[in-house]
């Protein structure tokens, strides 16, 4: 629940033991890598061991053919000194060639099996002209063409009627009509170009279909067979070939990604001339594991040091989360990282997050829903979205209950509160008119207590980072905390008829001194800088002063009225659910199916708007007051590669 602590770590070794180092070096997932880019420029005679890779192409090239050729790669673990780069080169060119060559021959059957499926096509319709083959294409004035011609193209033959040609068609299916057409061999050309423009596709006879159609179905028939039994004989050999090099070629990609790693780890590396160092971020409880991995190679020496102690790098932000607050991480991560020297505002965010969605969606059995839904998105998808959704959805069955609301029945609950518990009903009605007021100010002291938690979360904040005229003169400092806490607590007493705390003396202590702290802020903070106080003059700096001051105080007023909406989208599903249980008692036996249906509306709109409201209370009302998101993130090397 916390931010973990860093150490600045440098690995040193001499070059020999290069590649042996970064062979261990990408295996850990614990370690965040500064690249040398940030080192190298900053110290005269510092160099990058960096440059193109030379296996990125060959993999590249292993990685297209594994596609093409559609094999099954298994994850294997290799030691890359074992491998000669230079045979897996060969051996995957030889194989791919061989490949292209049966899909070539794959190819060129198919293509003749097709040409040869039409022509059959063709001669069975022929069949019914009663003429040999031979004779139809050996007439010495007579040019015939046999194909298919688009349906909407034959259509627009009646345009042509004027030319010589007679076209005749066998049989036509969704797309084309199969025919003939016959013209003289003097509008050969003629006659071609006219059936060309129309998109006819011409459909050759093989040279050695003869005779009469039934002579020529049997010839095309035998060729077909003979032609699928080639191919079936090259797509054996096919397999044979990916059944026989699939093992080495998931070992040579194994190989080749591995040894692309350690070259890309050159890109943390930085040469020291005859030894080479490494520098990032590590966890302090990590640092064990990384003196076991190194312990067998003899020159490497490892040196720890504070997180802050290079200034020229920034520490990154690893966060440690417990079960129940990890999942909201992902709302803060929205806003940005926290920083090294800040605070995680992840367990805030889960409790104040749940808190509000359970008040704003209170009800039993959509809370139960919402639950089991999220229990199912995160088991099944690992979606952390529905992880939230369990814990969100257990805060609305919570206030469900406290409202008595099941499925937006209001009363189900009476006689487990009446008889059970012992209560005149439930603990919260929430559709009385008369709980209404008391609602509203529910809702605003929830606000108040709220903005006066993130004022003392960014008091801490500004401790830890040491910025002592922000954390004690800011509105969200010590002053703007006494001001706004001596409000509300005396407007609170007021309305609750218990005292009056407004007075002269409590005035100036706990407004007037306050406002006027934080009237005078930057004059102040400057003046600890050692700068001028009113470098522009008095006169200009109390004119941008006041009109600052006077935006702090609208913002606290309006600020605290925006909790506002916790009460209305509370009386909001409860109207919803009023409708819905209206709808039932008028649609008489169709009430059960718009019972399902108006919960699982009102669930999907409702629960939708309300958690975007939340979401929007926590990034404008909360996070602009202590959280900056300003932090770099802890990247481990795997996920720079």
């Amino acid at each position: 629940m916390a931010i973990a602590k860093m150490k600045l770590v440098n690995i040193f070794a001499d070059n020999e033991h290069l590649d042996e180092v970064l062979a261990k070096f990408i295996e850990l997932d614990n370690f965040h890598p500064e690249p040398a880019s940030k080192l190298v420029g900053a110290v005269h005679g510092l160099t990058s061991m960096y440059y193109d890779n030379p296996y990125l192409k060959m993999l590249n090239r292993i990685n297209e053919i594994v596609d093409k050729m559609h094999l099954e790669i298994e994850p294997k673990q290799v030691d890359v000194q074992e491998c000669d780069l230079s045979r897996i080169e060969r051996f995957i060119e030889k194989t791919y060639h061989k490949f292209e060559e049966i899909t070539s021959n794959e190819n060129e059957i198919k293509q003749l099996i097709q040409e040869d499926q039409d022509a059959l096509k063709q001669v069975r319709n022929i069949k019914s002209l009663d003429i040999s083959l031979d004779d139809l294409f050996s007439c010495r004035y007579l040019i015939s063409r046999v194909g298919r011609l688009p349906l909407d193209s034959e259509e627009k033959l009646k345009f042509y009627d004027n030319r010589p040609f007679i076209w005749n068609s066998f049989s036509k299916d969704s797309n084309y009509s199969w025919g003939i057409y016959i013209t003289t061999n003097e509008f050969e050309r003629e006659v071609d170009n006219v059936f060309s423009s129309l998109y006819f596709d011409r459909i050759h006879i093989p040279d050695f279909v003869h005779g009469t159609p039934e002579e020529a179905e049997e010839n095309l028939l035998k060729e077909i067979e003979s032609l699928n039994k080639d191919l079936l004989k090259l797509k054996d050999s096919e397999q044979e070939l990916i059944e026989r090099t699939r093992d080495r070629y998931s070992l040579f990609t194994a190989v080749l990604t591995k040894v692309s790693m350690i070259f890309e780890a050159r890109r943390f590396v930085v040469g020291l001339g005859g030894r080479f160092s490494i520098t990032g971020f590590m966890a302090k409880d990590d640092l064990d594991h990384l003196h076991k991995l190194f312990e067998s190679i003899p020159s490497v020496e490892i040196e720890v040091r504070p997180a802050n102690n290079d200034k020229r790098l920034t520490p990154p932000t690893k966060l440690k989360n417990g079960w129940f607050s990890e999942p909201f991480g992902m709302f803060v991560e929205m806003y940005g990282v926290a920083d090294y020297k800040g605070i995680d505002p992840t367990p805030f965010v889960a409790l104040t997050y749940t808190l509000l969605f359970g008040i704003m969606f209170g009800d039993v059995g959509q809370g139960l829903v919402l639950s089991l839904l999220g229990w199912v998105m995160y088991k099944f998808k690992g979606m952390k979205l529905g992880a939230v959704g369990i814990r969100i959805g257990i805060s609305s069955a919570v206030f469900g209950l406290l409202y008595g609301s099941v499925f937006g029945n209001e009363h189900l609950l009476d006689p487990f509160f009446i008889n059970v518990l012992g209560l005149p009903g439930k603990p919260i009605h929430t559709m009385d008119p008369g709980f209404t007021m008391t609602l509203l100010l529910s809702a605003i002291a929830i606000g108040s207590v709220l903005i006066i938690s993130t004022i003392g979360i960014n008091i801490y904040v500004n401790y830890k980072k040491k910025h002592t005229v922000e954390m004690f003169l800011s509105h969200n400092g010590v002053a703007g905390l006494v001001f706004y806490s001596f409000v509300i607590i005396g407007a609170g007493l007021m309305l609750g008829g218990i005292a009056n705390p407004f007075n002269t003396v409590t005035l100036i202590l706990f407004v007037g001194v306050p406002l006027l702290l934080m009237f005078l802020k930057e004059a102040i903070e400057r003046k600890v800088h050692g700068e001028a106080m009113f470098p522009t003059g008095f006169g200009g700096f109390f004119t941008e002063a006041f009109f600052e001051l006077f935006e702090i105080l609208l913002s606290y007023i309006t600020n605290t009225m925006s909790y506002m909406r916790v009460a209305g989208f509370v009386l909001s599903h409860a109207g919803m659910m009023l409708v819905v249980s209206s709808l039932m008692e008028m649609t008489g036996n169709a009430g059960p199916i718009v019972f399902i249906f108006g919960n699982i509306f009102v669930m999907a709109l409702e629960g939708l708007i309300v958690g975007i409201q939340v979401l929007r209370l926590e990034f404008y009302e909360m996070f602009s007051r202590y959280y900056t998101g300003d932090g770099i993130p802890f990247k481990t090397l795997k996920e720079y590669l």
